[in-house]
């Protein structure tokens, strides 16, 4: 009766899933893991033999040899001779034993609408699925078509870190010191292209651009700074801003880019995307970045310039960054390799004077001391053995391919529909006409596959327009570009 017991137990917690894309010999390894952390085998029972267990699985018998070599190795099982395997009982030294607190009817939670300061999930923010890739068509701006990740290149830089001298270098507590290397390569590769130069000391690498631009609003606004936006603009900049401080001044966006004029004088910060302003996409020519910059000057107010999507251009040689024009040290420089590398990787950086980053560094050391060091150096060697420049050159062509697609499927389905022109970047923005409710078009659209983003996010007013999209090309294939545009627009015509 025991061992048939025994058997219901086995049954229960071990099962191999050939679906599953890692291993049976790691699949193993986990399944028992994760019964002995959880306390759902019991001490003094012996595991089934390597044989018993191989049969019951199905595999062969030397990967369940091999998984429980490794759990006695890591200290969760010993080999008793002729008694077979055991849970080790040290592996589960020192955890609390106790039964979930039963509260009586005097205890009350804590009154979270008093204690809680501010709420910043009240704010409006842009929101995707989680379950993107399994749309057919997501027009989605800031994701990455996996097919277009260099998992091979990746891979390398991933096993060069695990040598023995890499793994030593970013194990230890850096305190609030970044990676050489990876400065040394964000000197290197990453600025020239911007022709932007700076030293070790004026850059500091952040758990990607909005880390920079919360340091950023912790040090330069108090709670009276105005501090001047683009209107379209990044909703979370504007949201990162408007915690700081009420007086957000929304600064008026023409085929340029950021208008100068009263409002951006007025301001002690501005913030801009000049390369592909957020969310238009349109470049800013060098004649408005030099009007910008000596308006800054004769003014006395900063720039924060968000150079995303800068490597990204199909038509003639980019425009210079605004921080390679400026002699003053106005402007504080902000990068991400979100766009180019992966959204999940997290990491960014900022340039600017000595005296800023010094104090950003020291912010940023309160945060999170500094962000993942294996993180780091897998990237600067990615960056070292050129798989970065490598990459860019194919996307560049990719999203070309892409945007031309786009801009034919939009002229051929929604003619009447209007277009900043764009040379760059990875979106259109599109205005409809002026009935359209894109709030109610995503709703319909994504119960079509389609997936698309409403324009209103990007305004700051409380009525902002609801007949603008943005629509992504750098999740979604050429392939199915044509046949996405062709259903929205059938959907845009039906709402008339």
């Amino acid at each position: 009766m025991q061992n048939r017991s025994n058997q219901l137990m086995w049954n229960q917690l071990f099962r191999i899933s050939k679906d599953r894309k890692i291993s049976y010999q790691r699949q193993l390894r986990e399944m028992i893991v994760s019964a002995i952390l959880d306390d759902k085998l019991p001490l003094e029972i012996a595991l089934p033999s390597s044989r018993e267990l191989a049969r019951h699985l199905g595999i062969a018998r030397n990967t369940v040899v091999l998984a429980y070599q490794q759990l006695i190795d890591e200290g969760y099982l010993v080999s008793r001779e002729r008694s077979g395997y055991f849970i080790d009982k040290t592996m589960l030294n020192g955890r609390v034993r106790v039964e979930p607190l039963k509260l009586d009817g005097d205890h009350e939670p804590p009154d979270w609408s008093r204690h809680i300061k501010f709420h910043p999930s009240r704010q409006r923010n842009i929101v995707k699925p989680v379950d993107w890739k399994d749309y057919p068509y997501p027009f989605l701006f800031g994701q990455l078509d996996p097919e277009l990740f260099p998992v091979s290149d990746w891979r390398e830089c991933c096993r060069q870190a695990l040598s023995v001298s890499d793994i030593r270098d970013v194990t230890p507590d850096r305190i609030d010191v970044d990676d050489p290397l990876l400065i040394e390569q964000i000197q290197a590769r990453i600025l020239p292209r911007r022709g932007v130069w700076a030293a070790r000391d004026e850059i500091l690498i952040t758990m990607g651009a909005q880390q920079a631009l919360y340091i950023l609003a912790d040090l330069l606004i108090k709670k009276g700074s105005r501090v001047g936006i683009e209107n379209p603009g990044y909703p979370d900049a504007r949201n990162i801003f408007a915690l700081k401080s009420p007086h957000v001044v929304p600064l008026e966006v023409d085929d340029n880019g950021v208008v100068p004029g009263d409002d951006l004088s007025s301001c002690e910060l501005v913030y801009m995307t000049p390369s592909h302003q957020s969310p238009t996409t349109v470049t800013m020519p060098l004649q408005r970045r030099e009007q910008i910059l000596k308006q800054a000057n004769e003014n006395d107010f900063l720039v924060i310039e968000d150079d995303y999507e800068s490597e990204i251009n199909f038509v003639g040689d980019p425009t210079p960054a605004l921080k390679s024009l400026d002699a003053s040290e106005r402007v504080i420089y902000v990068g991400s390799l979100s766009k180019t590398l992966a959204p999940g990787l997290r990491l960014g950086y900022m340039v600017a004077s000595r005296e800023l980053i010094e104090e950003a560094r020291a912010l940023r050391r309160l945060m999170v001391r500094h962000p993942p060091a294996n993180n780091q150096r897998i990237v600067a060697l990615f960056l070292s053995m050129g798989h970065h420049d490598s990459l860019i050159h194919r996307l560049s062509q990719t999203y070309k391919d892409r945007w031309q697609v786009m801009g034919e499927a939009l002229n051929r389905y929604l003619p009447e529909s209007s277009r900043i022109p764009s040379f760059g970047g990875t979106s259109y923005w599109v205005e409809g006409h002026a009935q359209l409710d894109t709030r109610k078009l995503k709703e319909r659209a994504r119960h079509d596959g389609i997936l698309i983003e409403s324009g209103d996010i990007c305004f700051m007013q409380e009525n902002p327009p609801q007949n603008f999209i943005r629509l992504g090309f750098s999740a979604i294939s050429s392939a199915q570009i044509e046949p996405g545009i062709k259903k929205l627009a059938r959907l845009i015509h039906e709402m008339n």
